[in-house]
């Protein structure tokens, strides 16, 4: 989902688990644990903005007495990069991506999960579990996720939009908003012309960043902070951005509908990790259990309307969420959807290069 500046941090050792008591914090999914406060009580988290409601982090402090440093990152690269360039330990949790957690557990960069300590785990759907990017969920838990859609104000775009394709249409200059993420709208455009988000063919690429090149007019903001709020505000009338945007900018302005491509969608999967070297590994699994309690999850869906792997806290939500297409995307769009795949060296070269010249 998706977005981003870094706040400051503070380091911190890790928590003995003898020291742990358990405390209730509701839910369908079990218990989470509580420790003891004292030298070991902090927690380094990095994670994406808008995506862990500041409510729900007060109540792990208050039950736990671990207090929560949270920073925020704009892209996975950006998530990637950073990590690099800390001392090992800098962060007890981190929330990389699908392809990301491939590419980080291949690196040795994350550390293994023991999930037999997840006593919430089971609230996950068996969908999302034992995914491709890591099998057996050996250093990754599934936390939200969601597919870059399209938002049309319908009072300003009279047109039926129904694919990434349509998002081309010259008649559009300076009217969209979109993902300031160069795999999503480079994926968008590869798959505006049938192909993969992934691919690597020459040919192919060529062809993408033609098109890509010709998409600039037509982009009046690159934004993956809020880009809800040039919706709103009328400043653009589409938009390519996650669903949990557009079911935010539905709720204000009644006009703007979702809609998801003919050609199918970008899907991406967040996950809960600990990074290799992260000093409080203990209280980084008792925060990943907290959030895998339906009841806790519940509170982060309230705020931030993203696909949720979690399905008993989608059950909490009711009908309401259940039946939104924007909050809670149809099973066939998942089904049609498609997962970005790690790129090699050569062809990320490739990439970066294209959206160098579309942003410059």
């Amino acid at each position: 989902m998706k977005k981003y500046l870094l706040k400051s941090l503070s380091m911190f050792a890790a928590v003995s688990v003898a020291a742990l008591s358990l405390a209730g914090c509701g839910g369908s999914g079990g218990s989470s644990e509580t420790a003891s406060k004292g030298d070991n009580g902090e927690l380094n988290i990095f994670t994406w903005t808008e995506y862990v409601p500041q409510s729900v982090i007060d109540k792990f402090e208050d039950e736990t007495g671990i207090k929560c440093n949270v920073s925020t990152f704009s892209s996975n690269e950006d998530m990637l990069a950073k990590v690099r360039s800390e001392e090992e330990g800098a962060y007890d949790i981190i929330q990389p991506s699908d392809y990301m957690v491939e590419q980080m557990a291949s690196q040795g960069m994350l550390e293994e999960i023991d999930t037999s300590k997840l006593t919430n785990l089971s609230n996950i759907g068996s969908e999302f579990l034992n995914p491709s990017y890591d099998p057996g969920n050996k250093y990754s838990v599934p936390y939200l996720g969601g597919v870059e859609a399209i938002a049309v104000n319908t009072d300003m775009i009279k047109d039926n939009i129904t694919s990434y394709d349509d998002l081309f249409n010259p008649a559009y200059v300076g009217q969209e908003v979109v993902l300031d993420d160069f795999r999503a709208i480079i994926g968008m455009t590869a798959k505006s012309l049938g192909y993969s988000m992934s691919t690597t063919d020459r040919a192919e690429l060529d062809q993408i960043k033609a098109k890509l090149l010709s998409f600039k007019p037509n982009v009046a903001l690159f934004d993956s902070d809020s880009p809800k709020s040039a919706l709103i505000s009328g400043e653009c009338a589409l938009a390519s951005v996650w669903s949990a945007e557009v079911a935010l900018a539905m709720d204000e302005v009644p006009s703007i509908e979702v809609v998801y491509p003919d050609e199918g969608a970008y899907l991406f999967v967040d996950n809960w990790a600990i990074p290799k070297g992260a000093k409080n590994v203990d209280g980084a699994m008792q925060f990943i259990n907290f959030m895998l309690d339906a009841e806790n999850m519940s509170m982060v869906l309230e705020e931030f309307p993203y696909m949720c792997p979690n399905s008993k806290a989608v059950e909490l939500m009711g009908e309401e969420y259940a039946s939104n297409k924007a909050k809670n995307p149809p099973a066939e769009v998942i089904e049609k959807g498609e997962y970005i795949k790690n790129l090699d060296t050569e062809t990320l070269a490739i990439y970066d290069q294209m959206w160098t010249e579309l942003k410059k």
